[in-house]
């Protein structure tokens, strides 16, 4: 909200700033029409519960240019026949499909390649926000604004991708005297590039035009923290197992896909306001069928290593490898189930892997709360008068109309791991001990050493008293 609230402030004082300099502001982009009952794109304000005077105080955002039509000519006169509802549906449908297998075929890639996939994906969701911006702060001729703006994202990267190496691959970093040493200075460097963007950012600043560009210093800035930032997060669940990255994008995936189902066939009840084709019965349709699909899915995937083991560096064949003894929480248990669901079922007890019970609360998440990150990407295109961030992929807008949901999602993983799942890791402090200088090394020993002793004796003498009463 307070998000959304900022880039409406940003929009009036542009509107000010171009009625001073004698340009007159448009009144936003026409409506591209309908996208079908999924979508949250209709900018009628009659339709999208948008008042008179909200209209009014709108009026003032600078127009936005709408990205042409790209949708394939073979689609296009395939479907030529069926209504704009209709045409949509399969247009939407086709592309889903097609989205969905280069999914599997990144999976089966690895998971290296799929961090360079989020790479590519943050870069292009980066790229469609901070081009929105650009469309209004390019038209004043103030120098600098794109430059820097992909400077800091170069910056936020490479400290977030260090801090990465250095926590998971610690043993490789140390073997490498060049990023040895980069790993050392490493908060120092990102922080001195950081200063070096920030002097040139006040450099920049051009008289009569502070305040502008002190917004979009702000929105850059805003974009990096809600892009780069939950990305990053992203990998970092990727590395603690492949299945928490894959279960929770697909839970998003699959909640996305059946309450546009439930919403096209069933909905009737509008949902939200910001997104007036979201209906209840999507809503409702959507979160069952996920819980449902997060349980099968982990099922499947619990049993495997290859998804369920962290990513790590192997010394010995100087490679990365997902290869491990599974812990308790992908093996089989058995679960005794209440009376209620006893009665219904007939069945007393059932074998579970814990994981599917945590994956109850991710899809849960997924349905209930990840529909909020597109609600909020709904009101920053309204605030702009846009139909979608870019037009990428033909019926479903640009990238960061896809990733608006998963982003939130990426951040309740992080935390849901680090709070419930994550516990020491003795690998890790092995690794870290083995860096010390060999005194360190010899002390931290004899401090381990006495410390297990006092314990052995405290436990000896709580044995003996237990004994003799």
């Amino acid at each position: 909200m307070v998000v959304i609230l900022f880039f409406g402030r940003l929009s009036k004082l542009t509107a000010a700033v171009s009625h001073n300099r004698g340009a007159s502001p448009t009144a936003g982009v026409p409506n591209p029409g309908p996208r079908g009952p999924g979508s949250d794109s209709e900018l009628k304000p009659d339709k999208d519960g948008v008042s008179d005077s909200e209209s009014k105080v709108d009026s003032g955002v600078p127009e936005v240019p709408v990205p042409p039509d790209d949708t394939p000519e073979v689609l296009n006169k395939a479907l030529s026949g069926l209504s704009s509802r209709w045409k949509n549906w399969w247009v939407r449908g086709i592309l889903t499909l097609a989205m969905i297998s280069f999914f599997f075929i990144i999976i089966y890639l690895g998971p290296m390649v799929l961090m360079m996939i989020v790479l590519c994906v943050q870069i292009k969701c980066f790229h469609e926000i901070i081009t929105i911006g650009y469309s209004v702060y390019h038209s004043y001729d103030l120098p600098w604004f794109r430059t820097l703006s992909w400077y800091f994202l170069l910056c936020v990267n490479y400290f977030f991708y260090g801090e990465t190496v250095t926590d998971y691959f610690f043993t490789l970093v140390q073997r490498e005297e060049p990023l040895r040493i980069l790993s050392k200075y490493h908060r120092f460097i990102s922080f001195a590039l950081y200063l070096t963007g920030f002097c040139m950012f006040v450099l920049s600043l051009v008289k009569k035009h502070y305040r502008l560009q002190f917004y979009m210093f702000g929105w850059t800035h805003v974009t990096l923290l809600i892009v780069v930032t939950q990305s990053h997060l992203i990998i970092h669940n990727l590395f603690e197992g492949m299945i928490w990255f894959i279960v929770p994008i697909s839970c998003v995936i699959c909640n996305d896909i059946m309450a546009y189902m439930f919403g096209f066939f069933f909905g009737r009840t509008p949902l939200i306001k910001l997104s007036p084709k979201k209906t209840w019965e999507g809503f409702i349709g959507g979160l069952f069928a996920t819980i449902v699909f997060g349980i099968l899915l982990s099922y499947v995937m619990a049993s495997c290593r290859y998804f369920v083991c962290p990513v790590e560096f192997n010394n010995d064949s100087n490679s990365f490898q997902v290869d491990c003894e599974p812990s308790e929480l992908f093996q089989l248990q058995e679960y005794t189930l209440p009376s209620v669901l006893e009665s219904v079922t007939g069945w007393t007890t059932v074998r579970l892997y814990p994981f599917q019970i945590h994956s109850i609360a991710l899809s849960s998440f997924a349905s209930i709360v990840g529909p909020f990150g597109g609600f909020f990407a709904s009101g920053f295109k309204r605030a702009f008068k846009i139909k979608d961030f870019a037009n990428t992929i033909p019926g479903h807008g640009g990238i960061m109309d896809r990733f608006d949901c998963q982003y939130i999602m990426a951040t309740f993983v992080n935390v849901y791991i680090a709070s419930f799942i994550r516990g020491p890791n003795p690998s890790k402090v092995i690794q870290q001990l083995l860096a010390l200088r060999p005194d360190q090394q010899l002390h931290i020993f004899n401090s381990l050493k006495a410390h297990l002793i006092e314990k052995e004796s405290n436990l000896d003498s709580l044995n003996c008293r237990c004994m003799y009463g």
